[in-house]
C-alpha cells in the first residue's frame, strides 16, 4: 500500500506536504515573466529509447535538471529532492464528461549529481505512479488523488512541518498536433502555453508536444523567480 511504502522510504514514492520549501513556494506579486522555447522531440525521443523511458519521463528529467542547476547558481538548492504534481488525464474513450483530470507526485531527483541516474529516478517514479494508477477506475483516481493529498494539507493547516511545501512545481504535458499544421500558407512555428501561479506556486511549466518539437511555456512571479529565463538555457 501507499502507506507501507511511506514508512519503508520507498524512493519511487512522492508525497503531497514532503516537498522540500524553496523559493518557488512562497506568495506571489501581480508581476509576472513569461518564457517560451522549442527543443527538439527526435533527440528527445533518442535519449527515451537510450533508457527505455517515455518522451514524458525526458521532459520531466529535463525540467529537474534545470531546476537544480537554477536553484544551484542562486544558492538555493535544498538537499532533498523537488517534487512536482503532474495533472493527468482520468478521461475514458466515450465518456460525455469534460475535463477528468488527477494529479500524481513525483520525485525530480534533484539531490542526484549525474543526469542519467537522474532520468533513471525520475521514471522509476512515475512507473510507480502508473502501475498504481492503472489498476484505478477513474473515479477512484480522483479519490486516491484527493487522500494523499489529506496530510499535506492537514498538516498546513495546522502548522506542522514549516519547512515542507505540498509540491515544488506543477509540470504539465499536454499532446499537440502530430503534423505540420498551416494558416493561410503559414507554417504553425511553435504553441507555448501560458498557465496560471498561485501562493505557494510561484513557478508553472507547462509544455506541448509535437511531431517536431516540445514546446515550452514558463510562467513565474518575477519577484519571488529572478532571472527565470535561464532556465531555457538549462532545459
Amino acid at each position: 500500500s501507499t502507506y507501507s511504502d511511506y514508512r519503508s522510504g520507498n524512493p519511487d514514492l512522492a508525497m503531497f506536504g514532503q516537498a522540500p520549501k524553496t523559493i518557488f513556494n512562497q506568495k506571489i506579486s501581480a508581476t509576472r515573466r513569461f518564457a517560451g522555447q522549442s527543443y527538439s522531440t527526435p533527440r528527445i525521443r533518442k535519449v527515451a529509447e537510450a533508457y527505455h523511458a517515455t518522451v514524458n519521463d525526458v521532459v520531466l528529467a529535463m525540467c529537474a535538471s534545470a531546476l537544480r542547476q537554477y536553484l544551484l547558481d542562486l544558492g538555493e538548492l535544498p538537499p532533498r529532492s523537488l517534487t512536482a504534481a503532474v495533472p493527468i488525464s482520468v478521461r475514458r474513450p466515450g465518456s460525455d464528461a469534460g475535463n477528468e483530470v488527477a494529479f500524481t507526485m513525483t520525485t525530480l531527483a534533484t539531490n542526484i549529481q549525474d543526469p542519467g541516474e537522474r532520468l533513471r529516478a525520475v521514471k522509476s517514479s512515475m512507473d510507480y505512479n502508473k502501475e498504481r494508477l492503472q489498476k484505478l477506475s477513474p473515479g477512484q483516481v480522483m479519490a486516491y488523488t484527493a487522500a494523499i493529498m489529506i496530510p499535506g494539507h492537514l498538516g498546513a493547516l495546522l502548522g506542522f512541518g514549516k519547512d515542507h511545501a505540498l509540491g515544488n512545481v506543477v509540470i504539465s504535458h499536454v499532446p499537440g498536433p502530430r503534423r505540420p499544421m498551416y494558416w493561410q500558407g503559414a507554417k504553425l512555428a511553435g504553441i507555448y502555453p501560458i498557465s496560471l501561479n498561485i501562493d505557494n506556486g510561484a513557478l508553472n511549466i507547462t509544455l506541448v508536444s509535437r511531431h517536431d518539437f516540445v514546446d515550452f511555456g514558463l510562467i513565474a512571479c518575477r519577484k519571488s523567480v529572478p532571472r527565470m529565463q535561464r532556465l531555457l538555457e538549462y532545459l
